[in-house]
């Protein structure tokens, strides 16, 4: 239960998290109605910072706000996800250009042990863990730039995509190729190779949009012929 003491900005700030990270962890699927009344029980507070949250995070891209249905989880297309995608490769492979040579000891070694945990949640099939830590490890990389502005973008960014990022690691088999190249970037970052770091970042997020481009063109391939059997069942002389 909220503090009633609490100013209605801070509930508001407690309503957007709390309906953020579920969003982010995966506990409704797109397209799930976000019942004003239902959240209100949960979360202990009045209907009216449950409202202005889910405004917020409408302008984040993270709910859609529908006209006689309200509040929905916002889903994406795959070619919305890729351009989210591609804004991400203009916008990251820049500020960390920038990052790099101001990169601190402990700028890195935030990234390290953010890494590792990123690591164990991927052995252990973290899954909820796995998009929230991904985009802290980027974001880590990048702060020493001194960008705030930017980084608010790219984090929102990461926010739109995470579903689709951690539906990625899971259903393209793409654990090890994570850690993997998140280890590469992290090394290049410790040689100070800016050019070479922002090289390899362009390529480890065009790699995840060519996963997720695979995967929904098999998906696509099996719904049609889900559909092509159905029809020959329905029609015998379909044969």
């Amino acid at each position: 239960m909220i503090p009633a003491s609490d100013t209605p900005q801070s509930l508001t700030t407690v309503a957007t998290e709390a309906i953020r990270q579920r969003i982010l962890a995966g506990e409704w699927a797109d397209g799930s109605q976000l019942r004003q009344e239902a959240l209100s029980r949960q979360l202990g507070m009045s209907r009216v910072p449950i409202r202005e949250a889910l405004r917020q995070l409408e302008a984040e891209g993270l709910v859609t706000i529908i006209e006689n249905r309200g509040a929905v989880v916002s889903q994406l297309s795959l070619p919305e996800i890729v351009e989210l995608l591609r804004v991400r490769v203009l916008l990251e492979c820049d500020v960390l250009l920038e990052a790099i040579p101001r990169q601190s000891g402990d700028d890195l070694a935030q990234a390290e042990a953010l890494l590792g945990q990123f690591e164990v949640a991927l052995r252990d099939k973290d899954i909820s863990a796995w998009g929230i830590l991904n985009a802290q490890f980027h974001l880590a990389l990048y702060r020493a730039a001194g960008r705030p502005q930017t980084l608010a973008i790219i984090e929102q960014l990461h926010n739109r995509t995470d579903r689709y990022t951690r539906m990625q690691i899971l259903l393209t088999g793409f654990n090890d190729r994570a850690h993997r190249e998140h280890t590469q970037l992290l090394a290049y970052c410790r040689q100070k190779d800016a050019i070479s770091a922002a090289a390899f970042l362009r390529q480890h997020i065009l790699n995840a949009e060519e996963a997720l481009e695979a995967w929904y063109r098999t998906q696509a391939l099996a719904q049609q012929g889900k559909r092509s059997r159905r029809r020959k069942t329905a029609d015998p002389a379909a044969f």
